[in-house]
C-alpha cells in the first residue's frame, strides 16, 4: 500500500515507518521543510494551512501522529494554543485534504490519547466511557472532532487513544531511566492514580491493525490490558532495573514545577482498557509492565 504518515520522525513515527517499509509498504512523508521528492516526501505546513494534495493522491491509508510536545509543558497560553491547535487545526486540514481526493483512501488513523478520560480515579474507562474534564481533556475531544470532514466523506476513521508509551528512546520513561537507574525512583503523589501503559512495538503494531482492520473504527484504547497505579510501576521499574524505587515525589512539588502540566500528566489517573482491540482478537506481544519493560529495555 501507499501510506501517507505525519510526525514521521518522532518516536512513534519513525517505528511505523520502519515496520510499513519492512514489509514493502511505500510511505509518504508528510514534513514541514522543504520536501524531497526522491526520499518519498511531502510538504505540509498545519499553520498556514498548506498541504500537498496531489501527493496524496493514490494514498490507500493516512497515519496522523503530528503535534505539538505536551512534556514542555501548558504554562503559557501561547504554549497551550499551540498544543490545541496543532492537533485540531492539524487534524482538520489533513482530513479536509483526504476528503477532497477522487480516489479517497480506505482509512484515517488519527492519532487521540487517553487524556480524553480526565481524571477518572480508579474507574475502569473503555471506549465507551465518556469525556471527562480538564485542558488535555478538552484538546483531546477537539482533536477527535476535528477529523469529521473525512468521516463525513466515508473514509474509515480510527483514533487510537494512545497511553504511556515505553521506550527507552523517548517520552516518559526515558526521562525516567536516569533517575531509577541512580536508585532515585518512586512513586509520584499518592501513588494510587493508575497510569495505562503500551511497549512502543505493541503499539506499532496496534496502529498497522487499526490501517488493515476494517472492524475498527471510532475511538480505540491503545493500551495494555492491565492498567497498574503509580506505585506499581515503579515498584516494577525498579524491579526491571534491580534497583530499588523508594523516594517518593510529593503532589506538592509536582504542582509546584510542573504546575498544570504536571497535575494533568503526573498525578491524573486514568484506568483505561482496551476493550476494543480485545473483542477484535488483537493479542500482544508483552501483555503486561513487567514483561512490556523487559521487552523494551533489552532491545
Amino acid at each position: 500500500m501507499r501510506i501517507a504518515v505525519t510526525g514521521a520522525g518522532g518516536l512513534i513515527g519513525k517505528a511505523l515507518v520502519r515496520s510499513l517499509e519492512t514489509d514493502g509498504h511505500r510511505v509518504v512523508r508528510l514534513v514541514r521543510r522543504p520536501a524531497d521528492a526522491a526520499r518519498g516526501e511531502a510538504y505540509w505546513d498545519p499553520d498556514a494551512g498548506a498541504v500537498d494534495r496531489a501527493s496524496l493522491a493514490g494514498v490507500a491509508a493516512a497515519v496522523h501522529l503530528a503535534g505539538a510536545p505536551i512534556a514542555a509543558g501548558l504554562g503559557t497560553s501561547g504554549r497551550r494554543r499551540a498544543i490545541r491547535e496543532s492537533r485540531a487545526a492539524g487534524t482538520r486540514l489533513l482530513a479536509e485534504a483526504l476528503a477532497s481526493q477522487g480516489e479517497k483512501p480506505r482509512v484515517f488513523v488519527s492519532a487521540s490519547a487517553i487524556g480524553f478520560y480526565g481524571d477518572r480515579g480508579d474507574e475502569l474507562l473503555t471506549e465507551e466511557s465518556g469525556p471527562g474534564a480538564g485542558f488535555l481533556a478538552d484538546v483531546c475531544r477537539a482533536w477527535e472532532r476535528a477529523a469529521d470532514p473525512a468521516r463525513e466523506a466515508g473514509i474509515r476513521v480510527v483514533h487510537p487513544r494512545t497511553g504511556v508509551v515505553l521506550s527507552p528512546a523517548g517520552g516518559a520513561l526515558a526521562k525516567l531511566l536516569p533517575l531509577f537507574r541512580l536508585g532515585l525512583g518512586g512513586r509520584v503523589g499518592s501513588g494510587r492514580q493508575y497510569m495505562s501503559c503500551i511497549s512502543l512495538s505493541d503499539h506499532v503494531r496496534i496502529l498497522r491493525r487499526l490501517i488493515e482492520d476494517g472492524r475498527l473504527s471510532g475511538p480505540v484504547n491503545a493500551v495494555l490490558p492491565e492498567p497498574v497505579t503509580n506505585a506499581e510501576f515503579a515498584r516494577t521499574l525498579g524491579r526491571v532495573l534491580g534497583r530499588p524505587a523508594l523516594l517518593p515525589v510529593p503532589a506538592a512539588v509536582v504542582s509546584l514545577f510542573f504546575g498544570e502540566m504536571g497535575r494533568e500528566t503526573l498525578l491524573a489517573s486514568q484506568r483505561a482498557v482496551p476493550a476494543k482491540l480485545l473483542a477484535a482478537g488483537f493479542r500482544f506481544e508483552h501483555g503486561d509492565l513487567e514483561c512490556a519493560l523487559r521487552a523494551e529495555l533489552n532491545r
